[in-house]
């Protein structure tokens, strides 16, 4: 297992960890296999937001005795009320369940404090300027977290913690599908005054955000590595294309500032096929081949969240309206926690006017306002 920085924090993290959230699912006794294979291959970083009592139980029965060889990613502001996840600013339900957090671990201080999940500017302005990132930085100076991060998907969000000096890494969802313009000759003409060929296709706006990161030394884990296991297949693939496991992680850690991709594992044998990533070649490794052999039809009318879209007249951010909505058809139930997400947006698909401004500046031919009826119905 190689080892990275995670930006001014100093630790030494594995560039595979492990995300939490399909633990949920499963028994105590699933999940410490999964965790003791994660040990057992190197893995020393686990990304812990849920705010469900078992699976918080479950992985603190895990690391019972081995809590020395993990570096904690636990979330503030992820609840559990009335039996459901609430995403909070509340400080009285926000402490229960930090505390909580530490019980169900079994742990006294989390190595990475989160604040959970902002994904709006003006948000995160209200939370630097008020009672939550007070509490933050108390449960610091307390020694109960020892360093502050943020997890968002929004590369806005991104560049403000990039700048603003007092939180020292974020959680970002990262992978092609999110992230790549395609290395087609009429889309570089059509981006001829932003586009970085030296990155490969990586919008303007996410670039910046990457070498905004390096430059600050602010650290990056991934989210989203695989875009769900949408990626894996042609038919669900945004490029009309696969990629591999190893692919897409060699996508996210070759990003500027990123330490390590939280891979959410629901069996040792997923745990196996990321480790794999650690003896592959190069050519296994390879996605910018893949993806500057994909057929352009593979691009047709689907989102790649490039952004152009936007502005929208009604506020809409079409991209993570359009990102959600896409999740969401990947499951068999709308989760929880798309639903809180899609909620929290300032301006979500109930607002569209179906003025069709968006289409014409698409590269892609989407049909936006129809993913917004759709979108719309889907999230009731």
């Amino acid at each position: 297992m190689n080892y990275r920085q995670l930006g001014k924090t100093g630790l030494m993290v594995s560039e595979i960890g492990l995300g939490g959230e399909w633990l949920e699912r499963h028994t105590a006794e699933e999940v410490k296999q999964v965790i003791h294979r994660c040990e057992e291959a190197g893995i020393n970083i686990l990304d812990c937001w849920m705010s469900e009592p078992n699976v918080r139980s479950n992985i603190g029965k895990a690391l019972v005795g081995k809590r020395e060889k993990w570096y904690i990613q636990g979330h503030v502001g992820s609840t559990w009320q009335n039996g459901q996840y609430v995403r909070t600013r509340e400080l009285p339900q926000v402490k229960i369940a930090f505390e909580d957090l530490l019980a169900r671990l079994q742990t006294d201080y989390i190595d990475l404090g989160m604040i959970h999940f902002v994904d709006e500017p003006a948000e995160f302005h209200r939370i630097m300027e008020g009672d939550f990132f007070r509490y933050m930085k108390e449960l610091k100076e307390r020694g109960r977290i020892r360093h502050i991060g943020l997890s968002t998907h929004n590369p806005a969000v991104g560049k403000l913690v990039a700048e603003c000096g007092e939180i020292e890494m974020f959680l970002f969802s990262v992978n092609p599908a999110f992230d790549m313009l395609p290395a087609t000759e009429n889309l570089d003409d059509y981006f001829a005054d932003s586009y970085d060929e030296s990155l490969n296709g990586i919008s303007p706006e996410r670039a910046q955000l990457y070498r905004l990161c390096e430059q600050n030394q602010t650290g990056i884990t991934v989210m989203k590595g695989y875009a769900g296991g949408r990626l894996f297949k042609s038919e669900t693939s945004p490029f009309g294309t696969a990629l591999t496991p190893v692919q897409c992680l060699h996508y996210a850690l070759t990003r500027p500032a990123v330490a390590s991709v939280m891979v959410g594992f629901d069996t040792v044998e997923h745990v196996d096929a990321a480790v794999a990533y650690e003896t592959a070649s190069m050519e296994e490794k390879d996605y910018a081949s893949v993806l500057a052999g994909a057929p352009r039809h593979g691009y047709y009318g689907q989102c790649t969240y490039c952004g152009h879209c936007a502005p929208c007249p009604a506020g809409i951010d079409i991209a993570m309206v359009n990102k959600l909505c896409d999740l969401a058809l990947m499951q068999e139930k709308l989760p929880d926690t798309l639903k809180a997400h899609y909620s929290q947006l300032s301006a979500n698909a109930d607002a569209c006017v179906s003025c069709h401004s968006c289409e014409s500046r698409c590269p892609f031919g989407v049909r936006i306002a129809e993913r917004m009826a759709k979108t719309k119905a889907l999230f009731g």
